[in-house]
């Protein structure tokens, strides 16, 4: 089973997500703000991240340049999933090494998870 980690803090969206990754044979962990993200990350290693920007305690930007300093983190698979579309957030998020930028009107649930599928080379 593949391993996911979704860092989210808006609950609705952070629970209705795992259920879904849960139903398609996912692993799922979850994280509410990005220190906790950060944590859970590097203790499961997860093969995708999905990563939220606006969040307390620590942004998912600051999540995820942390997330690159740690050797097993420079690798990891994220695709930021967040409702911001600001043209210097995708740059800087795509500066750090994400997969993708996923602004979360113009997707829903099913199209992610399509979109993590494919990014797993999962069919």
């Amino acid at each position: 089973m593949k391993k996911i980690l979704i860092v989210e803090d808006e609950l609705a969206l952070l629970y209705a997500l795992a259920s879904q990754f849960s139903k398609k044979q996912f692993t799922v962990f979850e994280a509410v703000d990005g220190e906790e993200g950060l944590k859970k990350a590097i203790d499961e290693q997860p093969d995708l991240i999905l990563l939220d920007l606006l969040m307390p305690k620590k942004d998912g930007m600051s999540m995820l340049k942390d997330l690159r300093k740690h050797p097993w983190g420079k690798n990891a698979k994220v695709i930021i999933l967040t409702n911001l579309s600001d043209a210097e957030k995708v740059d800087e998020a795509l500066k750090n090494g994400t997969y993708d930028y996923l602004v979360k009107t113009d997707w829903n649930i099913t199209q992610v998870i399509e979109k993590v599928k494919a990014s797993l080379g999962m069919k």
